[in-house]
């Protein structure tokens, strides 16, 4: 069996969720005995596995209904997940939805990271079969290294007793980034470190403006940054906090778990039935609620959850990812 995996502009969306994805679908793969290709000229697969949705995309799906191949769409993106992002996107958001919902019916089987995920795509009238399959975990990357918790340190000049909460994601209003800055601005003893980086052509000046550096002094906006220091980072920050209002999954906080990192994500229905508040992380709902909390863990006042939340991300190692995504392609196959 062979997968065309496709990606449209790989560049633009290297630095994106979805970019992301393309590798650790790689990755996952590679655990089985799937043959993977990421040439979209090519024409001898069996299925085409596609998650993006520009024009090109469109023109993928086509030629490969043409070809009698199967067609696969990863269901990253919802209505609900694009709005309060890019400048204008609140208006626009209607019409992308439609644009989805147009791209998706094209497909023979769904993919998408969450059973939320799956359940907002059922609501858009979707009638193929939806598989909710977790964007998955390399977990061996993100074992505990003593030297890239120094990088991280050395590169941000840390002290030891300096405490740090942190955050990754890109400059939209929908992750929380304005919550992020008042905490910021409400507590200059410690240090916050939003990873992440967005054209700031592309968001409302308000978020601009707090980039450019119209905030507190405590707060480091160092762009997007891989390697060993966002690794060290997740290991040797005190606290990671991710008061995102929308998500089909979040890679980034899969990446905190599996670092045994102290995880405070907004009390979201994303998260119901896998991340439970007090077992295996930390919620909120309210501002006061993150402030209370972030200062409660920071001080160690609250009981330690990371080890229970590190099984979640062992049961979403690439390994176990790779088994789901060959057998919904076997599955589809077959049907």
């Amino acid at each position: 069996m062979k997968v065309l995996l496709y990606f449209e502009n790989q560049k633009w969306i290297a630095k994106s969720g979805i970019g992301r994805a393309l590798k650790l679908q790689k990755a996952a793969l590679a655990y089985t005995d799937v043959e993977v290709t990421t040439d979209p000229k090519s024409t001898d697969y069996d299925i085409l596995h596609i998650n993006t949705y520009g024009i090109n995309s469109h023109h993928m799906v086509d030629k490969a209904h043409k070809m009698n191949k199967k067609v696969i769409y990863h269901g990253h993106s919802t209505y609900e997940d694009f709005r309060n992002s890019f400048t204008g996107s609140n208006t626009i958001a209607p019409l992308f939805k439609k644009y989805l919902v147009s791209l998706y019916r094209k497909a023979d089987a769904i993919i998408t990271p969450t059973p939320y995920s799956k359940q907002l795509l059922r609501g858009y009238r979707l009638t193929q079969p939806i598989f909710p399959i977790s964007n998955g975990i390399l977990l061996e990357k993100y074992q505990s290294n003593n030297d890239k918790v120094a990088k991280f340190r050395e590169y941000f000049d840390l002290s030891k007793d300096q405490k740090v909460v942190m955050s990754v994601g890109l400059f939209f209003e929908r992750k929380g980034i304005l919550d992020f800055v008042a905490l910021a601005e409400k507590h200059p003893e410690y240090v916050f470190i939003w990873f992440g980086y967005t054209d700031l052509r592309l968001v409302p000046k308000k978020i601009s403006r707090l980039i450019k550096g119209n905030h507190p002094r405590n707060l480091i906006f160092p762009g997007y940054i891989t390697g060993d220091v966002i690794q060290g980072a997740y290991q040797g920050a005190d606290l990671f906090l991710y008061p995102s209002f929308e998500e089909t999954e979040g890679i980034v906080v899969l990446e905190a778990l599996a670092s045994k990192q102290n995880v405070l994500l907004r009390d979201i229905p994303v998260y119901s039935n896998w991340l439970i508040d007090g077992v295996n992380c930390y919620k909120a709902s309210s501002f006061e609620t993150f402030e209370e909390k972030m200062v409660s863990l920071l001080n160690n006042q609250l009981p330690k959850v990371n080890e229970s939340g590190y099984q979640l991300a062992v049961e979403r190692n690439l390994p176990a990812i790779g088994q789901q995504l060959s057998t919904v392609y076997r599955s589809v196959l077959e049907s």
